[in-house]
């Protein structure tokens, strides 16, 4: 079976609407299910608010044994399934379905168990990022991935798409941070992978189902690593009067054996977005600023941040600050962490990327960009997890101009290539959902992307679980194809292709 059949045949059948209904009705309470539009619309659309769509059911259930009757009678009735957190995703994962059913999983958010002695939380997938760090904080104790909506952002919604944050270079991304999922099969059946020994008993699926974006089941409860909170933290921020020079510095620290509990690049649109918004002191002369914490004991820092400022220095930096108080370095980041909100300052909208490349390339990718900003006639405002390579580069917009909206998603698009071409991915911690399914296409073989839907099926074999997303079929990707054979590919020639 190849793509461009990735489920079995019931997939194509149309669902029984009546029948789920009543079905749910049995279990779930009646406050829970929405189907009137004035309730249903604030789900037509996640973070990507380019992709809309008004959902014909809504069910926001509040225990486990809720999820698993909402599933059951999904299954029962074939209804797709798109799985919701908070919404706060940048990629469409949480698009609705036109025929489907949305499951918001928000008020499963409680904190079972916080154990300080062995440094683990259990959660509900509704609770929020931050507020893991919030409760484990009297013990001295944090979660470590933080993704800039991590105020916000729940914890299964960071499962599904793997989400990092700009302390991930250090301290690794969600996949690095979770020890255990519990969650339920389209079937209706509960499955736990991982556990919180180093090992667990059979298959290590754990690692396939983080980043598979609600396509292989619905979680309910999730078991996170805590890590000691260090004595101290400082941030570095260096002004260069040019991005290469940026990425040289980025380059010289982490070639100097320096791995960075931050290393964050903006450039200069950037800066000039953010700083009216949370006025941190970045220097508005800069055409690009990097932020490198240290983090550790006091004498680890003060010996670590000597060695960064020199070898920023080397690199060309005009000039250099280093955080003299915990507020000072926390407004430092303010700047970086609320670069998406402050778009809003300057432009009517914004359409976010996410892609990521080999660091090497940092300077030579965001001057391509630049020339983007000519061949589309749109604006580009560029943060990036620079330690790591994952680019957000912030494509401005109106989208009550329908030729902008389409420019934004061309110009989004050839980054993407762009960051293929060079040797990269076409996304770091954002997800595929709807908006990157055309670029699987050019990242990976035919044979590849058989592989993933082996997976998909393994798990949903009716394709019920947010279906339409993720995993190109055969047809989309030579149709794809003809179009890149119409517009030309996009090559740089002054960048070696891998």
């Amino acid at each position: 079976m190849d793509i461009a059949s990735p489920v079995d045949e019931r997939h194509a059948t149309v669902p029984d609407f009546p029948g789920f209904l009543a079905r749910i009705a049995r279990d779930v309470p009646a406050h829970c299910i929405l189907t009137r539009p004035d309730q249903t619309r604030v789900y037509e659309c996640d973070g990507l608010a380019l992709y809309r769509e008004l959902p014909p059911v809504v069910v926001l259930p509040e225990n486990e044994a809720q999820v698993i009757a909402i599933l059951k009678a999904c299954h029962e009735h074939n209804v797709p399934v798109v799985p919701r957190g908070s919404g706060t995703g940048l990629s469409g994962g949480a698009t609705p379905h036109p025929q489907g059913v949305v499951i918001g999983l928000a008020k499963l958010n409680r904190i079972l168990r916080l154990d300080p002695a062995t440094c683990v939380a259990v959660v509900g997938p509704g609770v929020r990022n931050l507020a893991i760090s919030e409760a484990a904080a009297p013990h001295g104790l944090y979660y470590a991935p933080d993704p800039s909506s991590q105020i916000a952002c729940s914890i299964g919604g960071n499962v599904a798409e793997n989400s990092g944050g700009v302390h991930c270079l250090k301290y690794g991304l969600t996949v690095h941070n979770v020890l255990r999922v519990r969650m339920v099969t389209v079937e209706g059946e509960i499955v736990e992978l991982g556990g919180e020994a180093p090992d667990a008993p059979g298959l290590n699926l754990l690692q396939a189902f983080i980043g598979s974006e609600g396509m292989l089941g619905l979680v309910t409860e999730v078991t996170v690593r805590l890590i000691p909170r260090p004595q101290l933290a400082r941030v570095v921020m260096a002004s260069f009067p040019s991005v290469e020079q940026a990425g040289e510095g980025v380059t010289r620290i982490i070639a100097g054996g320096i791995i960075p509990a931050g290393l964050e690049l903006m450039d200069k649109r950037s800066v000039h977005m953010v700083e009216p918004f949370v006025q941190a002191g970045y220097d508005l002369e800069a055409e690009a600023i990097l932020l490198c914490e240290s983090d550790g004991t006091p004498d680890e820092v003060a010996e670590e941040i000597g060695r960064i400022e020199a070898l920023l220095r080397e690199a060309g930096a005009t000039r250099l600050q280093t955080s003299a108080s915990e507020a000072e370095r926390l407004k430092f980041w303010a700047g970086r962490k609320n670069a998406f909100p402050a778009a809003g300052r300057i432009s009517p909208d914004y359409y976010c990327m996410d892609g990521t490349i080999p660091r090497r390339h940092l300077g030579r990718v965001l001057a391509a960009i630049a020339g983007m900003e000519t061949r589309f006639g749109l604006r580009c405002a560029n943060v990036f997890h620079a330690g790591d390579g994952n680019l957000h580069p912030l494509i401005l917009f109106d989208a009550n101009r329908p030729d902008e909206v389409e420019r934004a998603e061309a110009f989004g698009a050839a980054i993407l290539e762009l960051c293929v071409q060079v040797g990269g991915t076409i996304t770091g911690e954002h997800g595929v959902g709807l908006e990157k399914i055309n670029q699987m296409c050019t990242q990976f073989t035919r044979e590849e992307l058989d592989a993933f839907a082996a997976v998909k099926r393994a798990f949903d074999p009716y394709g019920l679980l947010n279906p339409l997303k993720l995993i190109p079929t055969l047809v989309r990707c030579a149709e794809y194809g003809k179009m890149h054979v119409h517009q030309g590919e996009v090559r740089f020639p002054d960048i070696p292709r891998f």
